[in-house]
Order: structure tokens, then C-alpha cells, then sequence
């Protein structure tokens, strides 16, 4: 697996997934949707954790600096 998340990439996706932790345990979303976000919020810390992201991957989108060649 190629690393295909960038460090500010990765920052707004841990950001997210708190935020939408406290709003599903603070009952501000709740029920199916609040199911969803949650689910989506756990997708998020586990690929901002992995540094890869697999809809990045078959995007073909990469946000990780690439090293220059010298």
C-alpha cells in the first residue's frame, strides 16, 4: 500500500471524525443517520491512521507530497 494521504489531509479527516464522535454521543445526531456518520467517521480515523485511502486509490488522487528526484 502506497501512501496516498497528506499530513493536512490526514488532520481534517481526524478533526472530523472527533467532531462527528461528539456529535452522535452528545445526541445531536441520532438514529440511522447518526449510525451512518459514525461509520464514516471510523472510515476516517482508520485511513488517516494507514496514511491510504482506497477511493483516493481508484480516484487516482493522491494529497501525499511527492519527493523530489535529484
Amino acid at each position: 500500500m502506497k501512501k496516498n494521504l497528506g499530513s493536512i489531509d490526514r488532520t481534517v479527516r481526524i478533526l472530523l471524525a472527533v467532531l462527528i464522535a461528539g456529535l452522535y454521543y452528545g445526541d445531536i445526531i441520532s438514529g440511522t443517520v447518526g449510525i451512518v456518520m459514525l461509520v464514516l467517521a471510523i472510515v476516517f480515523l482508520l485511513t488517516s491512521l494507514i496514511s491510504f485511502c482506497p477511493l483516493y486509490y481508484l480516484l487516482g488522487v493522491s494529497t501525499c507530497p511527492t519527493k523530489s528526484k535529484t
